[in-house]
C-alpha cells in the first residue's frame, strides 16, 4: 500500500531507546482526496521512528470507503499486508497477481525497486486491517523483487489465540524469510482474559490495539494506540479489560541501529538517495518496472514535490534511566 500524502514529510529514522513502556497515540491521515481511505498512523513519530526494523504502521477500518491505489514505487523496504476483513487485489512489476484476504500474510520485497497497485475487491465485508513496512538493512536494500504468501494456523493460548505471520511465538513459527530478526502476530484475547507471552528479551516490541481496551504491562490502549516495550523482558503481559473479545497486532525485532531516510514510498540512507529515487520514478526508469492488468483511470501515481530544505538527520535519543 502506498503512502498517498500529498505533502509527505521527510523522516530521519534511527533507534530511540527507552526503558519500559512508551504509549504512542495515532494521528489520522487521509490517503488521497476528500473521499480517500482514512488511516490511523502510529509509526513513524517524532519520539519514535522504529520498532526493530518495523518503520511504518497504519491501522484502517472498518471502512466503507474503497481502496484504489494506482501503480506506485517502493525502495529499500518490505510491505506487509494483514487484513481482519475485506479483500484487496495486488499486482506488482514482478508479475505477481494476488488477492489479500483476512488472516493471510502477503509480503512484498521492494529491494532496489518495485511498483505495485492495490484495489478493493467487492466481498461484502468492510475493509479493515493494517499496513506495515519493514526497513531492509543496508546489506540487502538492493536485493531483488520478491513476494511471499503465508496463511498461519491459529495457535491456542491460555486466554486466547495467536496467528504468527513472521518470526516465532508460542511454539509457532512462520516459514517466511526476513532480512533481520522479526516478529509479527495477531493476538486474539478472550473476554476479560490475561495472556503472558514468552518473548525474546533481545527484541523490542510494539503492541498495536485493534479492538480493546487492552492493557500492556500496566498501560491501557484504545483502538489504534501503539505501546512500545523495550528489550530486556522475557514476558509480555496482555490483559483484555472488557467483557468482549479483543485483538492486537504484536510486532517485534532486534533494535535496528542503521539510520534511514524515509520520504513518500522510498526508504534510503540519505537525502540524495531520495532525490535520485524520485527522479527515476518520474522518468519511468526500468528500475521500478511496470504493473500489468491494473484497470484504474490513473495509470501510475506521480511523486509529490520534494521538501524545500535538505534533510539533516536528528541526533540519536539518549537512553532514559
Amino acid at each position: 500500500m502506498s503512502n498517498l500524502e500529498t505533502t509527505p514529510a521527510e523522516v530521519a529514522c534511527s533507534a530511540s531507546p527507552v526503558t519500559g513502556v512508551e504509549l504512542l497515540r495515532p494521528r489520522e491521515v487521509p490517503l488521497g482526496g476528500p473521499r480517500a481511505l482514512r488511516v490511523q498512523r502510529t509509526l513513524p513519530q517524532r519520539q519514535r521512528s522504529l520498532i526493530g526494523a518495523w518503520c511504518f504502521i497504519d491501522h484502517y477500518g472498518p471502512a466503507s470507503t474503497r481502496m484504489d491505489v494506482p501503480p506506485h514505487p517502493h525502495t529499500g523496504l518490505q510491505t506487509v499486508s494483514w487484513l481482519f476483513s475485506g479483500e484487496v487485489e495486488h499486482r506488482d512489476s514482478a508479475g505477481v497477481h494476488a488477492v489479500v484476504r483476512p488472516g493471510e500474510l502477503n509480503l512484498m520485497t521492494a529491494g532496489a525497486g518495485i511498483c505495485h497497485s492495490e484495489a478493493s475487491v467487492e466481498s461484502g465485508a468492510a475493509l479493515h486491517g493494517v499496513q506495515l513496512w519493514v526497513a531492509l538493512p543496508d546489506s540487502d536494500r538492493d536485493t531483488a523483487r520478491d513476494f511471499a504468501h503465508h496463511e498461519p494456523t491459529p495457535t491456542s493460548l491460555p486466554g486466547g489465540a495467536a496467528r504468527v505471520f513472521l518470526g516465532e511465538l508460542g511454539g509457532s513459527r512462520s516459514p517466511v524469510h526476513t532480512f533481520t530478526p522479526l516478529l509479527g502476530a495477531q493476538i486474539d484475547l478472550d473476554p476479560n482474559a490475561r495472556i503472558d507471552l514468552d518473548v525474546d528479551p533481545a527484541f523490542e516490541h510494539g503492541v498495536l490495539c485493534d479492538s480493546g481496551p487492552v492493557e500492556v504491562a500496566g498501560t491501557t490502549l484504545a483502538a489504534a494506540d501503539l505501546a512500545y516495550h523495550s528489550p530486556g523482558s522475557r514476558t509480555l503481559r496482555l490483559r483484555n479489560l472488557s467483557a468482549r473479545p479483543a485483538r492486537v497486532v504484536l510486532l517485534g525485532g532486534t533494535p535496528f541501529t542503521e539510520e534511514l531516510v524515509m520520504w513518500w514510498n522510498f526508504v534510503g540512507r540519505s537525502h540524495d538517495d531520495i532525490v535520485g529515487y524520485r527522479q527515476l520514478w518520474q522518468d519511468a526508469d526500468e528500475r521500478f518496472g511496470v504493473v500489468q492488468g491494473y484497470q484504474g483511470a490513473v495509470t501510475r501515481l506521480s511523486a509529490p514535490p520534494l521538501p524545500t530544505t535538505r534533510l539533516r538527520a536528528r541526533p540519536r535519543a539518549q537512553r532514559k534511566e
